[in-house]
């Protein structure tokens, strides 16, 4: 989620029934030398408790620092991302690297914990590729150095994120009688009813949502209702797409900028439209347009355009 889950985005997942929530994932050599982009990621609001910020990182001395910065920015939880299959960050040992090296997974995970007071959570994968699936053994070494929950992706970091997810590893873990830490299943979640299958057929404590909401916070609030009801919601409005939006990309450039903000919110444009017929050309004016005016032009046209075909469709 990196460039992904920043505050402007982190807002309208919150509005939208989202209980808890972590940052991009932030490099800790990035932050012990106090590279601009990665303290800008530390940045929390209120309003989005509570929170975790998460870090990646291979080298012990530079994660225990790292965790005591994390500190004082005062989240609720300090998350370490042993995930990311990204090859500039695997090929530092950092994220899924890390699963080459299983001692050395614990011993940083270890320092991690006894360097802050905050409660530590590991987010990884199965393992390394199908022939190295050692997540039960990795629960189990990383409950016993402190860790307070454990999120696993349903694949190996050779599988990046083809094919389908295999939560049947997650489960076994649940089911393990030495776990007690809560144990959180991911990969794949994009619908009510998975979900709730999902959760139930596994036993998982909770289900982390990443892709899936890219363009479309609305799903944590489906989700929700559909476990308090049954009942599935109606699909945004064009309104409330374009509400949305335009939200997230006032608040984008706010924060990162005019240029960033709105080149980062080209990858939100896709799926908060998704199904509409001959959106391609709107989407292409939205992708390629660099001037914040403009944009916001754009969008009411879109929303005009659309919200009469809506209508004609109802009469």
């Amino acid at each position: 989620m990196e460039d992904v889950s920043d505050p402007p985005f982190r807002a309208l997942c919150k509005v939208q029934g989202c209980d808890m929530m972590y940052t991009e994932f932030i490099s800790v050599e990035g932050l012990i030398r106090d590279a601009t982009k990665s303290v800008q990621k530390l940045d929390i609001y209120d309003e989005e408790r509570p929170i975790g910020i998460q870090i990646f990182g291979a080298e012990l001395d530079s994660m225990m620092r790292a965790a005591e910065i994390v500190e004082e920015a005062k989240p609720e939880v300090l998350d370490i991302n042993f995930g990311c299959p990204v090859k500039k960050v695997v090929c530092k040992m950092a994220g899924a690297g890390i699963l080459q090296d299983i001692p050395r997974m614990v011993k940083l995970t270890e320092a991690v914990v006894k360097s802050t007071n905050l409660p530590v959570t590991v987010k990884t994968r199965l393992g390394w590729d199908e022939k190295t699936i050692r997540i039960g053994e990795v629960a189990e070494r990383l409950q016993d150095v402190g860790i307070k929950a454990l999120s696993i992706h349903g694949r190996t970091r050779k599988q990046m994120y083809k094919g389908e997810a295999d939560w049947t590893e997650i489960g076994k873990i649940k089911e393990n009688p030495r776990i007690h830490i809560p144990i959180f299943g991911n990969g794949d979640i994009d619908s009510p009813q998975k979900a709730l299958e999902y959760r139930n057929r596994y036993g998982v404590d909770g289900i982390m949502i990443g892709r899936a909401s890219i363009g479309y916070p609305w799903i944590f609030k489906e989700i929700k209702h559909f476990f308090e009801t049954g009942e599935i919601l109606p699909l945004p409005t064009i309104h409330e797409r374009v509400a949305a939006a335009r939200q997230h990309l006032k608040h984008s450039i706010e924060w990162k900028g005019e240029h960033i903000g709105v080149v980062e919110m080209r990858r939100h444009y896709t799926n908060y439209f998704r199904g509409y017929r001959n959106i391609k050309y709107w989407r292409k004016e939205l992708v390629t347009n660099y001037n914040p005016a403009e944009l916001f032009e754009t969008l009411n046209k879109l929303e005009e355009h659309y919200s009469k075909v809506e209508e004609m469709a109802m009469a």
